[in-house]
């Protein structure tokens, strides 16, 4: 089961601040096991997509250097109330998770 994402999104104008926190253990397959001792076989997320209203606006490629539980923060140009942002990984099992919000009103 993919662990969970969280996301935030404050529209300022046509300006969207995305927040968006993604659980993924990011193991780099260089630690040992504490109970077993042996390897844990390196496990991270390879690819970010993020797309408003299904337009591309972000394309990222992440290596095991990047930490446990990747927090990224972002601003979209162009973003109205009610678009829908997207956001979706891929690993290096082959395991992915997205997750789908709408911009709200801004303030």
């Amino acid at each position: 089961m993919a662990e969970p994402i969280r996301i935030r999104i404050k529209l300022d104008g046509d300006l969207a601040d995305v927040r968006v926190l993604i659980g993924h253990p990011m193991e780099t397959g260089l630690r040992k096991d504490s109970k077993t001792g042996e390897m844990i076989p390196l496990h991270f997320i390879q690819t970010v997509t993020v797309t408003l209203n299904d337009r591309p606006v972000l394309e990222m490629q992440c290596n095991q250097a990047v930490a446990r539980n990747p927090y990224l923060q972002f601003r979209v140009r162009g973003a109205s109330a009610g678009d829908e942002l997207a956001v979706n990984w891929a690993d290096s099992r082959g395991e992915s998770n997205g997750i789908k919000a709408k911009v709200p009103a801004g303030s």
